[in-house]
């Protein structure tokens, strides 16, 4: 396999003899705008005229003779050393792109290998030359076959037989070295943006990649674009703890919580777009607890809350908008001593029809939180019974107010 690259384009340089001509232009014109420059700062008015010149005049003369020749000569050796110079780096980038492109080819292969160990040595070997790329292009290539591993066909361990051990044996290992890619995207997504090994503002494509595990915590998330769209969560504990969402867009569209524990704690939502339209909560858990979400835009439109247990716990709605035109038809959905301050939410013909939606504790300052159109019975909490009047940012259906104690 190689590298999937629009055909590099060679070396542009103009001809040399154009080159020459505009410069010498160039350094005529900027000489002249000096000259006059000084000749008006001066205030000289005019130039004595000499019909005699002495030999200190004319040797003057000689010297500017000599010197403007020295300056012709300097300046065509620097714009042929300029020329000199772009040729070797264009030479060296030809050959370090050679070399990336067969490292490129050797670790591939070691990724279709039948030994584990061999498709490990495979993976961290892609991730140096990702690191040692010559161009983005290049790195943005190693990324993606990373990632395209990752969308390869995977039996989760909760479809293998009990009494089969050479399957589940062949299924340790093929989650050992997803895992371990897992791990090498999250630390290279943990670096600042200005280190020279930093992966922060690549594009990462997990599209319906089957997690059973895997550790985000802290990888941040700007820039580029990101997809876990139809990605299947389906055991196992599975971290964003503390991630960075900023920029960019990342994308949950269609992807599935059906088991294990999914945690967004304490993770940063801000700027860009961070999408879970049509994403189905039907099992295990989901936590947001503490996360903050500020600027840019969440949508959870059309998304399924149906038998999973999903909480807000403690969460920070701030500035932005986010949307949930949501069914919440199951399980539990909590958002207990949230805050939502200065920031559009709305829950626009979103069903809570058999579902444990709890708004209990949760504060409401500034901004718009918009259930008027929602359908079905209040959630918990909903209005709170503790604060009046009720806060001119909470709009609810008139059927769910209740008179005032």
């Amino acid at each position: 396999m190689k590298p999937n690259l629009s055909p590099r384009r060679g070396l542009r340089l103009w001809p040399v003899g154009p080159v020459l001509i505009l410069a010498f232009i160039t350094a005529i014109a900027v000489a002249g705008a000096v000259f006059f420059t000084a000749w008006d700062l001066l205030g000289v008015q005019g130039l004595k005229p000499e019909r005699r010149v002495d030999s200190k005049t004319l040797f003057d003369l000689v010297k500017l003779s000599f010197g403007v020749v020295a300056g012709a000569g300097a300046l065509v050796a620097l714009i042929v050393a300029y020329r000199r110079q772009r040729v070797d780096e264009d030479a060296a980038l030809r050959e370090a792109t050679r070399l990336h492109t067969e490292r490129f080819t050797t670790a591939v292969s070691q990724l279709g290998e039948e030994s584990a160990a061999v498709r490990l040595g495979g993976v961290h070997a892609l991730a140096g030359l990702a690191d040692d790329a010559p161009t983005r292009d290049l790195r943005q290539t190693c990324i993606d076959v990373l990632c395209a591993y990752l969308r390869l066909p995977y039996t989760a361990e909760a479809s293998i037989p009990a009494d089969d051990a050479e399957a589940r044996h062949a299924y340790l290992a093929l989650r050992e070295v997803r895992h371990t890619i897992i791990r090498l995207i999250r630390d290279h997504l943990r670096l600042t943006p200005d280190h020279p090994r930093s992966w922060q503002g690549h594009d990462f494509d997990f599209s319906n990649v089957v997690f059973d595990g895997g550790d985000w915590t802290r990888a941040r998330f700007s820039g580029g674009h990101v997809a876990f769209d139809g990605a299947r969560f389906c055991g196992g504990d599975v971290s964003f703890g503390g991630a960075e969402f900023s920029g960019g867009q990342v994308s949950f569209g269609a992807a599935e919580f059906v088991d294990g524990h999914v945690h967004f704690m304490f993770a940063e939502f801000s700027g860009g777009e961070v999408i879970f339209e049509e994403a189905q909560f039907s099992g295990g858990q989901v936590s947001f607890t503490g996360a903050q979400f500020s600027g840019g835009q969440i949508f959870f439109d059309t998304a399924e809350f149906s038998g999973c247990d999903v909480s807000f716990n403690a969460a920070a709605f701030a500035n932005g908008k986010i949307t949930f035109v949501s069914d919440f038809s199951g399980g539990k959905v909590s958002f207990n001593h949230a805050q939502f301050s200065g920031c559009e939410v709305s829950f626009d013909r979103s069903e809570f029809t058999g579902c444990e939606v709890s708004f209990d504790g949760t504060a409401f300052s500034g901004g718009t939180i918009d259930l008027r159109q929602a359908v079905g019975n209040a959630p918990e909490g909903l209005p709170p019974t503790d604060v009046r009047p009720l806060p001119s940012s909470l709009l609810l259906p008139e059927r769910w107010h209740q008179p005032a104690v």
